[in-house]
């Protein structure tokens, strides 16, 4: 018999069963390392009915840290396939059994004894699966056997995590763990948040190149198909939304209907919107022509007027400012130096009013011009190493000697330098302390917006007094997560970033 069944042919299988008055149980789960609590798992379950269906979590839906699943979806089905009492097995098509629960209508739903307290459900998605239970009328039982964690034993042998990554880890969990974690992303929740800074239309158009013209030495592509992205502060109020439930968004458009219709239809509703329409400038847009292959840049071709705010407009934006600084507890801005925030705004933003975090960066609109100076009190700043060394000056120094020269020029009471592939140092200006993680991207498809999802997360986190570890630690891995994906083509998720965490640090 195939016991391996296509998750379209799930209702039938369900009503076949059902008309021969078999109770159904399922299991679901990962399974990358098969082992004997996962067969005692099996066994306690199929006592409980006569068909024993198990559904496997797809590859790409695995949160369990770096290079995992180890194995492939075909490779845990067919491991599957060859335990006798397993009746049938599905590959799933989303992260949970919700939709397998629905499908399939089991009679029992079967977990380890350690989903028993709903409490430690991390994700919430145990709620969302007994929901679905409810809907078909089934029930979740809970197995009494001795719990093992695959997860446990393939981090203790691990030979993917690089000796950093290693030491990192070893240290952190000799003092934190996931309810700690867990402690202050509940605490951010009720933070009223207000995001400052220029939104960006991030435009891919994926080309094959044909190679140089026959008649003119210039690259010829040829355009395949094009997408289009919510960038710059649109996608840090995006991953910031995911965090807390109060947050207000400031910045500036052209007067292209379309475009601000795109832009209000990909921002989180719960994003309260303040734009102020900029004269005679579009709204920005940045074109990137990419390799359909190997998804490599060749060519950016950029759409903006980089031109301040005339007086009337940065009125409007002062007033806007000011009517939210005191109901803020927190203002994260981005300055991509693209014309919305003068020195005068600038200092209006970073006045002690309110606890201010700020990422500052370098394009080739403002390489030699955009500088820190203009702000004049910075609670946390994330900046990379390259823009650190622009701003000072610095071409050759080590980071720790640019820690030292910029805490000499400005008040940074927070600073994060982020150094691509060699991870990231966070220095605290009152107890002097240098932290350093590694980097945990482990599959790089994009970098833009890995520095805006760490200043989303770690802005959050450093302003309700986490520790500068457990802040670094959630910043990295949602810099790895945003990575791993073009673009901001959707945003984080919370629910991986905690998945992701509680794996790497069993």
């Amino acid at each position: 018999m195939n016991k391996i069944i296509k998750i379209d042919n799930l209702e039938a299988v369900s009503k076949k069963l059902k008309k021969e008055k078999k109770k159904i149980v399922l299991c679901h789960g990962v399974f990358d390392l098969l082992h004997i609590g996962h067969l005692n798992y099996f066994k306690s379950s199929k006592i409980k009915g006569d068909t024993l269906v198990v559904s496997v979590t797809p590859g790409k839906f695995v949160n369990k840290g770096i290079n995992r699943p180890y194995n492939t979806d075909n490779d845990r089905i067919d491991f599957l396939s060859s335990i006798e009492i397993i009746d049938h097995i599905v590959l799933n098509t989303t992260a949970t059994a919700v939709n397998v629960i629905e499908k399939l209508k089991p009679d029992y739903y079967s977990k380890g004894p350690d989903y028993k307290n709903l409490d430690k459900d991390i994700t919430g998605e145990i709620k969302n699966e007994i929901k679905a239970l409810n809907r078909v009328k089934g029930k979740i039982i809970f197995t009494n056997d001795r719990t093992l964690s695959s997860s446990k034993i393939l981090n203790s042998y691990d030979n993917t995590l690089n000796d950093d990554q290693k030491k990192f880890l070893n240290f952190f969990k000799t003092k934190f763990d996931i309810s700690y974690i867990n402690h202050y992303l509940e605490k951010i929740k009720s933070l009223k948040v207000t995001v400052i800074g220029e939104i960006i239309l991030d435009k891919y158009i994926f080309c094959e190149t044909i190679g140089k013209s026959g008649k003119e030495p210039h690259l010829v592509l040829k355009e395949l198909e094009n997408e289009k992205y919510l960038g710059g502060v649109g996608a840090i109020a995006n991953n910031t939304a995911l965090f807390c439930e109060s947050l207000k968004l400031i910045s500036y458009t052209g007067k292209n209907e379309s475009q601000i219709k795109f832009i209000k239809q990909k921002l989180s509703k719960k994003i309260k919107k303040n734009f102020i329409e900029k004269k005679n400038s579009p709204t920005i847009e940045k074109k990137r022509f990419i390799d359909h292959i190997s998804k490599s840049k060749i060519l950016g071709v950029y759409n903006l007027n980089d031109q301040n705010l005339d007086i009337s407009e940065e009125k409007k934006l002062d007033k806007l400012i000011k009517s939210n600084l005191n109901k803020s507890d927190l203002v994260i801005t981005s300055d991509y130096g693209h014309g919305l925030i003068s020195p005068k705004i600038a200092k209006l933003i970073s006045s002690k009013k309110v606890y201010f975090a700020l990422n500052a960066q370098l394009n080739a609109f403002n390489i030699g011009y955009h500088s820190l100076a203009k702000y004049n009190n910075i609670n946390f700043l994330i900046i990379n190493e390259s823009e650190l060394r622009h701003e000072i000056r610095d071409k050759l120094s080590s980071v720790e000697v640019l820690i030292d020269k910029l805490n000499k020029v400005l008040k940074i009471e927070n600073l994060v330098i982020t150094r691509g592939k060699n991870g990231a140092v966070f220095y605290n200006k009152r107890n002097k302390t240098k932290i350093y993680c590694p980097a945990f991207a482990n599959n790089v498809v994009d970098k833009v917006g890995a520095g805006d999802a760490m200043l989303s997360v770690m802005s959050l986190l450093c302003k309700v007094g986490c520790h500068p570890m457990v802040s670094l630690f959630l910043g990295s891995l949602a810099a790895a997560q945003n990575v791993e994906k073009l673009n901001n083509s959707a945003p984080l998720s919370k629910s991986k970033l905690i998945q992701y965490a509680n794996y790497m640090i069993k």
